[in-house]
């Protein structure tokens, strides 16, 4: 039965135990934190890649701002799962034009 409910949970994409609370605490530590990088217009260039992909190396934990232009009518989720694929990092967190990404 407890295997049940843990894979049941699993599928709607809910977390549970240790994984939850480091979020949690990752969550806690980004909320003090100021975007360290903007992406632009210019898109998710091979500059913009390796500058984020520095940062994540020297501070673990950052925050990347989307602005508008780069945005347009695309989904946020989606280009911030993007993001974080390009970069080889984690998505801790997103909202609105923010996302916040950690070091695998």
């Amino acid at each position: 039965m407890q295997e049940r409910a843990w894979a049941t949970s699993t599928l709607r994409g809910r977390t549970t135990g240790t994984k939850m609370e480091s979020i949690r605490e990752l969550k806690k530590k980004a909320a003090a934190l100021e975007p360290i990088v903007r992406i632009g217009k210019s898109g998710l260039s091979g500059t913009v890649v390796g500058e984020i992909k520095k940062q994540i190396e020297q501070k673990k934990l950052i925050k990347v701002k989307m602005l508008r232009s780069f945005v347009g009518a695309g989904d946020k989720k989606k280009l911030a799962a993007e993001i974080a694929e390009k970069t080889g990092s984690t998505l801790v967190h997103s909202v609105g034009l923010i996302a916040v990404l950690a070091k695998k």
